[in-house]
C-alpha cells in the first residue's frame, strides 16, 4: 500500500500519556465473563463494554504523563493518521455528491485502557466505535493480535480502520439507532444478532466502497492489498473464531457474519464503490 508522504488527519486524539487508574469495580470475573462475550461469541464490544463496565466509568481516574514513540510506533501512527485522511476525503465527497455533510470521527490511540461515552475502554475488546462521542479507539498492540489471527500486512490494518468508520457512518445516518430500535422489538436473540450481523456487513461494505473510491482518486493498493483486506474479514468472521476457540460455530450466536458473508460484502464495495450496493437488509 503506498501511504508515506501522503496528506494525514488532523483528526487524531493521542492519549497514549495517559494512565486509568480506579477503585473497585466488576472484578476478575466481569472482565472475564466481558472477554468472552467479546471473542468468544464476537458481541457488540459496545454493548459488552457499556453494560459490564460502565458502572466503573464514574471511578476511573485518568493520570497524564510523558510518552515518547519509538520510531516504529511513529510509523504506524503516520499510517493510520493517512488512512484517516483517506477515508475522510472519500465520506466527504460522497456526502456533498448526494446533497449533505460528512461529520468526521476522531481517532484515539491509547494504552491499555482509556475513559470513552461508552464506558472504559479497554485493548482487549480490540478497535472499537463509540456512538455516544463518535470517535474510534485503538490501542496499537492490536495490530499484534491481527497478525497472530492470520492477517497481516498494511492494508489488513487499513480494513479493519475503515470499518470502524463505517460504524460512524451508520450512526450520523440514523441507521444505528433504527437497528437498536428493530434489536428491541425483536423476538430473539437470535432475531437481535442477526440484525448485528447485517450493521457488520454493511460496515465491510462500506470499507469496500472507502477501498474502490481511494484506489480511483490515488492509485494507493499495490499487488496483494485486496487480498490482505479479504484475508482479514475471513479472519474475523464468527464462524472462524469459534472454531479457533474450540467451539461448535450457532448461526443464532453469530453477530458479525461468516468468514465467507464478511469476504463477500467487502469485495462488493470494493468491486462496485457504491453504497447503495450496500443493502444488507436493514
Amino acid at each position: 500500500m503506498k501511504w508515506e508522504g501522503r496528506e494525514k488527519s488532523s483528526n487524531i486524539e493521542d492519549r497514549r500519556g495517559q494512565r486509568v487508574k480506579r477503585g473497585a469495580g466488576v472484578g476478575i470475573m466481569g472482565i472475564i465473563m466481558a472477554l468472552i462475550a467479546i471473542f468468544v461469541f464476537k458481541q457488540d464490544p459496545m454493548q459488552v463494554i457499556g453494560g459490564v463496565l460502565q458502572n466503573q466509568q464514574g471511578q476511573a481516574q485518568v493520570e497524564e504523563g510523558p510518552y515518547t514513540p519509538s520510531p516504529e510506533e511513529q510509523r504506524v501512527t503516520d499510517f493510520v493518521s493517512v488512512v484517516l485522511r483517506d477515508t475522510e476525503v472519500t465520506w466527504d465527497k460522497v456526502f456533498q455528491s448526494a446533497g449533505g455533510r460528512y461529520k468526521q470521527p476522531t481517532l484515539v490511540l491509547y494504552s491499555g485502557m482509556t475513559p470513552t461515552a461508552c464506558g472504559t475502554g479497554q485493548a482487549a475488546s480490540g478497535p472499537f466505535y463509540c456512538p455516544g462521542d463518535q470517535k474510534i479507539y485503538l490501542d496499537l498492540s492490536f495490530l499484534n493480535e491481527l497478525q497472530r489471527m492470520g492477517a497481516s500486512g498494511d492494508f489488513a490494518v487499513a480494513y479493519v480502520l475503515a470499518h470502524e468508520v463505517g460504524h460512524h457512518i451508520q450512526t450520523i445516518t440514523g441507521t444505528s439507532n433504527k437497528v437498536r430500535q428493530m434489536q428491541a422489538r425483536a423476538g430473539s436473540k437470535a432475531q437481535a444478532n442477526d440484525l448485528q450481523v447485517r450493521m457488520e456487513l454493511q460496515a465491510d461494505c462500506l470499507a469496500g466502497v472507502w477501498a474502490n473510491h481511494t484506489q480511483q482518486r490515488t492509485r494507493f493498493l499495490e499487488s496483494g492489498d485486496l487480498e490482505e483486506a479479504i484475508k482479514a474479514a475471513a479472519a474475523v468472521g464468527d464462524d472462524a473464531i469459534m472454531k479457533k476457540a474450540g467451539i461448535p460455530p450457532r448461526k443464532e450466536n453469530f453477530t458479525h457474519g461468516t468468514s465467507e458473508q464478511r469476504m463477500q460484502w467487502f469485495k462488493k464495495g470494493a468491486q462496485s464503490g457504491d453504497v447503495n450496493q450496500c443493502d444488507t437488509g436493514i
